[in-house]
């Protein structure tokens, strides 16, 4: 197992997903993205998680990810940034939708599955026209 290539695959997926103006594996504060530079999506590597297997079987790991989405209306300040962030979300959820048959992302033969876990954190606008939404993905690799 490679694990660059996974992160590679992922970021490729999640950026062709919509149209942001700015992408990157390198989080960067939304204060320090320029409205201009919004949307945007940053991929962020949070934590990696070996499962225990018996011995002889091969290594399980869950790669866990955090993809941040920026958006910013100050040109608008009576539109709330979830009216932009919501189908950001919706198409990172879409290119990560499973395959009908096997039921699972496996980001091209790359992984065993890839999927959104957990908890959404958001704030669709209470830093006013400033809006940020946290997605984690989980990845579960076979070595």
């Amino acid at each position: 197992m490679t694990r660059e290539p996974i992160y590679a695959a992922l970021y490729a997926k999640l950026s062709a997903a919509a149209g942001f103006v700015t992408t990157s594996r390198k989080l960067k504060h939304w204060s320090d993205t320029p409205p201009a530079d919004q949307p945007a999506l940053f991929l962020s590597q949070r934590h990696e998680t070996t499962v225990p297997m018996p011995p002889g079987m091969p290594y399980r790991y869950v790669f866990h990810v955090d993809v941040y989405l920026y958006a910013y209306t100050g040109a608008s300040p009576d539109v709330a940034p979830a009216t932009i962030l919501n189908p950001l979300h919706d198409a990172v959820h879409a290119a990560l939708a499973p395959n009908a048959v096997t039921g699972k992302q496996n980001l091209g033969g790359l992984v065993e599955h890839c999927w959104i876990e957990g908890d959404t954190a958001t704030d669709e606008g209470t830093l006013g026209s400033q809006g940020v939404f946290i997605i984690p993905i989980s990845i579960l690799v076979v070595a």
